[in-house]
């Protein structure tokens, strides 16, 4: 996916929302933020996303994190929107604020657009894409789905878990981790280093190059 990318700094844009204008640097704030793009207001799959997004509001709040989302249409638009995905959502509240970009600029700039999907105009949508930012405004993790299929939000979740887990401890997740799950030590710490770092201790799991990288702990 060219153009924006993990790593990047998310560029410091002023935005018309549902919630009025703001600068997406004082948005995110001290902050980890969701960042998520849609093809299009009144659509199906996106009325489904973002009822879940708003039923799982308070659950990202808890973690720290803030949500954002983006359509190409506008603002009024949108807030007519608002009232289909909280009434097809059952104890849906759409607290968030969603951005609107008629002109589809804001979303080029993100990364955001789909390179096969256009309307009926033949302008290209935004993806059904999302970036999950850091609290130091970088991407940390991007998904890009196509507008066929929605996307998971409980890996959402569990994928802010696992960034946060990281950059806190200096650990890695492994393969369908969960929160309570153990974690994995970097290779990059010694065994002397992670005895000092990981005081409650740490199992190393044998294999036959006799190589001691699969250390797992809890934390």
């Amino acid at each position: 996916m060219p153009g924006l990318t993990l790593g990047d700094t998310i560029p410091n844009l002023e935005v018309e929302t549902t919630q009025g204008k703001i600068k997406l640097h004082d948005y995110i704030g001290d902050s980890w933020t969701i960042i998520f793009s849609h093809p299009g207001d009144f659509t199906p799959v996106c009325t489904t996303e973002l009822g879940k997004m708003a039923v799982n509001a308070e659950e990202f709040g808890r973690r720290g994190a803030k949500l954002l989302g983006f359509s190409c249409d506008d603002v009024r638009s949108h807030k007519e929107w608002i009232k289909d995905i909280e009434a097809f959502t059952t104890g849906s509240t759409v607290s968030y604020p969603i951005a609107a970009d008629p002109k589809r600029e804001i979303i080029s700039q993100l990364n955001m657009v789909d390179p096969d999907e256009k309307d009926s105009s033949g302008n290209n949508l935004p993806s059904r894409a999302l970036h999950i930012v850091g609290p130091d405004k970088k991407i940390r993790l991007s998904f890009l789905y196509p507008a066929t299929t929605g996307r998971n939000m409980d890996e959402v979740m569990r994928a802010l878990e696992s960034l946060q887990k990281a950059a806190k401890h200096n650990v890695a997740t492994p393969v369908n981790w969960k929160p309570g799950d153990p974690v994995l030590i970097p290779p990059s710490l010694s065994n002397e280093q992670a005895k000092q770092k990981f005081p409650q201790g740490f199992q190393t799991c044998a294999v036959p190059s006799k190589k001691e990288y699969l250390r797992f702990t809890h934390i």
